[in-house]
């Protein structure tokens, strides 16, 4: 069986509620997974946003949040949580760690929680981007699995 995830706050292509954004709490919103491949050692979660900063006309992608190492015995992740059971948190675009919520300055935004079962414990990357890890996963990833959801800010 392929690796899945899943919230129970939002279906997978359905609105992320606000309490996850930046008009609500701004928390993370609950994650779990489950059927990761055999060999599974760790998982690391990226979670972007490519319809910035107008869904119409695209210029980048917005990363919102950057995780490695989460150890393999772990499948969930908690509303707001900060304990990656061990695992280290990478840089947001707005330079810093830790999740930040969908806030998208025009039209309804799509964003994309990508998870990845690795066949090894990264080396420590310090703090990095996503771009950094995806290079150092190059070569690890045995299977991944992804949810999106979507958001319009309603102010």
């Amino acid at each position: 069986m392929p690796l899945k995830m899943r919230s129970t706050a939002f279906e997978h292509m359905e609105a992320i509620p606000a309490r996850f954004t930046c008009e609500g709490r701004d928390v993370s919103p609950p994650l779990d997974w489950s059927d990761p491949p055999e060999g599974t050692v760790s998982f690391a979660l990226i979670v972007d946003d490519p319809d910035a900063p107008d869904p119409r006309a695209p210029k980048m992608t917005w990363v919102h949040w950057v995780l490695y190492n989460i150890p393999k015995g772990v499948h969930s992740l908690s509303q707001g949580t900060r304990d990656f059971g061990g695992g280290l948190s990478g840089q947001n675009d707005w330079k810093r760690t830790g999740y930040g919520g969908p806030c998208p300055p025009i039209g309804k935004h799509r964003y994309f929680f990508k998870l990845y079962a690795l066949d090894a414990v990264l080396h420590d990357l310090a703090t990095p981007t996503k771009s950094s890890l995806e290079k150092a996963m190059k070569g690890h990833i045995l299977g991944s699995a992804q949810l999106i959801g979507t958001y319009e800010k309603t102010r």
